[in-house]
Order: C-alpha cells, then sequence, then structure tokens
C-alpha cells in the first residue's frame, strides 16, 4: 500500500469557504484509508513548518492537491506554501538545483527531481462550467482544465514526480452538483488507487 500526502490547498473567503474542498479531502481519507493506504494531511491555511513538509513529500508515494482556481491558478497561501517549501527543497529534498550542472549549463534545465518515484494528482474546484473548457468559441479557447494548470503540472514534473488523471469539479459556486461530484469523485479514486 502506499503513503499518501493530501495538501488541501483552499483559502478561505467569505464567499468561499472551502467546505467542499473539506469534503473532498475527508472522502479522499476515508476511501484510501478504506483500502489500506496510509494517508497525511496537511492544511495550508494551518501554520506550516517547511522541514516537516519535506518530510512529507520525502515520505509520500503519492501527493494529492485539493485546491480551488482562484484567478486562474492556485490561491495566494497555497503559492506562498510553495515559494517556501518547494525552493528550501531545492537543495537536494525535492530537487538537485533546477537539473543543469556546469558541464552543460543550457542542457537538462528542471531534470535534477528527487522524487522520481512519487505520483501526483491534481483535484481541483473552480466556478467556470465544464463546458468553457475544450471548445474554441468559449473563455478559455479550445484549452483544456490541464492547460490551465499546466504550471503546477510543470512545478511537480521539476521534482521528477508523475501525474495521475486531473478530477475536477466545475461550476460549484452557481450551478454546484456536489452528489454527482462526489461520485465521480469516488469513481476516479476507485479508478486510480
Amino acid at each position: 500500500m502506499s503513503n499518501i500526502l493530501i495538501i488541501n490547498g483552499h483559502q478561505y473567503y467569505p464567499f468561499s469557504e472551502g467546505k467542499l474542498n473539506s469534503a473532498l479531502v475527508d472522502k479522499a481519507v476515508s476511501m484510501l484509508e478504506g483500502k489500506g493506504h496510509t494517508t497525511r494531511v496537511v492544511t495550508i491555511s494551518d501554520e506550516i513548518n517547511v522541514e516537516k513538509e519535506l518530510e512529507n513529500h520525502q515520505w509520500a508515494d503519492i501527493v494529492i492537491l485539493q485546491t480551488p482556481v482562484n484567478w486562474m491558478t492556485v490561491t495566494w497561501s497555497f503559492k506562498k506554501y510553495m515559494d517556501e517549501v518547494y525552493t528550501a527543497g531545492m537543495g537536494g529534498a525535492l530537487c538537485v538545483g533546477d537539473g543543469r550542472n556546469e558541464d552543460a549549463p543550457k542542457k537538462n534545465y528542471g531534470m535534477g527531481g528527487t522524487l522520481t518515484n512519487t505520483k501526483y494528482m491534481m483535484s481541483i474546484t473552480l466556478n467556470a462550467p465544464e463546458e468553457s473548457f475544450n471548445d474554441p468559441d468559449e473563455f478559455f479557447e479550445g484549452k483544456s482544465i490541464d492547460d490551465l494548470m499546466f504550471p503546477m503540472h510543470m512545478n511537480f514534473k521539476f521534482f521528477g514526480m508523475t501525474p495521475i488523471e486531473t478530477f475536477t469539479c466545475f461550476d460549484v459556486m452557481k450551478n454546484a452538483d456536489v452528489e454527482n461530484d462526489f461520485k465521480r469523485f469516488e469513481a476516479h479514486i476507485n479508478k486510480h488507487f
């Protein structure tokens, strides 16, 4: 069985309290532990210990990022977490610098990751409807949710991690379908874990 780190990247706003993200974290913990996996949960709104977070990432076989999309990316508090934790990990805990060396300073950028046996999964909640993606006539101009989250995919790739299919809850503020989202999430967890 696997060690699974779950990061709840929700940032509280009066119009978005984080109940859905918390419920998805709780559901993931329950399902994964029920399958025999060991889980650790980090909530970025809590006080963060950088060394403990580096150890959590080294411990994990799989990292699940449960996050809302705020202004087309992760929350500012998760960005702060990345700036502090992931930068501290560049000395070998998560990667060895940026992967380049003096003999080939123009090659292998982003290839210094030390978490090459670790997978990651993003589980995303956002206000945009599903129909706004993958359609060239809509807002995202034919791009997918993974295109939108490309910088996050690159951050994880920088550490040598490999992706598990992204899960998304669309239109969560104006046309939420939480019951169906939970069913889809359960099926997603069952498929990939």
